[in-house]
């Protein structure tokens, strides 16, 4: 499904030294050269397969940051850009949108940062790094540059990273968006916790009615033998649901949940409309009983709203916009479907106006041998 994943490491004249995943572990390095882009098809839409699956005690945990917000209303009755950005209404098409850019490197134009939370004494045992976006909006961005970006470890330097599975591409509706994405794993192992920074997400800035919108998702699975035992479940794909594609389901099964299990799911998708109703999830066991995907923070009428939250404590994010305008990652309680004996789990997606494009999806239950 995937190539060996390739990251490099930028010193401070600029210049690139293209890294194999084992180097990562101080075991090689290898290979000199320009700037890398990656070279994997693309497509768009990529059905959802399962990317990682494992049953241990343990978790998967996500950070993520958006890559562009608002500057001025475009709009007339849009509100204040500092309104939107504190969790008021607002949509990207209303605004004239500018990079986020919190690193003090001149050589990059758009970064951002969140932090990683992992348990003491956890060891990762999986970690894929999302970035996506729209390339039209008041300027083209070049879609060669979609499978490239640079990632900074907690005080680390940047290093590049090149998407190593086919990335989504789609050329429609007034938006040319794609979602790339990468396995990290040697470098989130060898690094842990802290503040992750993500650069040069290739987004186009500026005004335009579809609007624009960008940023980045980690997904991180580890093993705590201190924890319940867990089945982990990690999807990845590109489907953009629309008046044409209304609904999208993808299914886990081989489950064994035991009474009083708990769990969550998280998803990643873009270019949600906060108060544009009608996005919404539903969870469907084998038992045929429904339960709608929900929480505070995102209701169950405008799911993909634009908001970076759960489980529990806000996210440590720089900048840390509460309406991104377009990018959502998010993670749900999903405890109330997890009733002993379900042994699968239809996530239903749907859409009744404007529609998202849908990412990645995972899935943490207890369960028993």
């Amino acid at each position: 499904m995937s190539n060996a994943p390739v990251v490099a490491g930028r010193g401070a004249r600029g210049a690139v030294l293209l890294l194999t995943a084992a180097a990562l572990l101080g075991l090689a390095a290898q290979g000199v050269g320009a700037a890398g882009v990656s070279d994997q098809p693309e497509s768009p839409r990529i059905p959802f397969v399962q990317r990682y699956h494992a049953v241990q005690h343990g978790g998967i945990v996500r950070t993520a940051n958006a890559a562009i917000t608002c500057r001025t209303p475009e709009t007339t009755g849009a509100a204040p850009c500092a309104t939107a950005q504190g969790g008021g209404r607002g949509v990207n098409g209303d605004y004239e949108m500018f990079y986020t850019d919190e690193d003090d490197d001149p050589n990059t134009y758009n970064s951002s940062r969140a932090r990683l939370a992992l348990p003491a004494g956890a060891e990762v045992s999986y970690a894929r790094l999302y970035w996506g976006g729209n390339l039209r909006v008041g300027e083209q961005k070049p879609p060669e540059d979609n499978g490239r970006v640079l990632v900074a470890e907690p005080g680390g330097r940047y290093k590049e990273v090149l998407a190593d599975t086919t990335i989504a591409h789609r050329d429609a509706d007034g938006a040319d968006a794609f979602q790339a994405s990468a396995d990290i794993t040697p470098l989130v192992r060898q690094s842990g916790a802290g503040l992750w920074t993500v650069a040069q997400i290739n987004v186009a800035m500026g005004h335009s009615k579809t609007g624009a919108w960008g940023g980045w998702t980690l997904a991180v699975a580890y093993e705590d033998p201190a924890e319940p035992l867990r089945h982990l479940s990690l999807w990845d794909g590109f489907q953009t649901l629309n008046a044409e594609h209304p609904s999208y389901e993808i299914t886990l099964d081989g489950l064994r949940v035991p009474a009083g299990a708990k769990g969550i799911a998280g998803i990643a998708g873009y270019d949600g409309d906060r108060g544009v109703t009608g996005d919404r999830a539903r969870i469907r066991t084998n038992t045929g009983k429904t339960f709608e995907l929900e929480n505070t923070d995102n209701p169950a009428g405008d799911l993909m709203n634009s908001t970076i939250t759960g489980p529990g404590t806000a996210i440590v994010r720089q900048p840390a916009h509460k309406n991104t305008l377009g990018y959502d990652s998010d993670v749900f309680d999903i405890g109330a479907a997890l009733v002993s004996g379900v042994t699968s789990l239809s996530f239903r997606f749907e859409t009744e106006n404007l529609g998202y494009s849908l990412g990645v999806l995972f899935v943490q239950a207890d369960t028993r041998r």
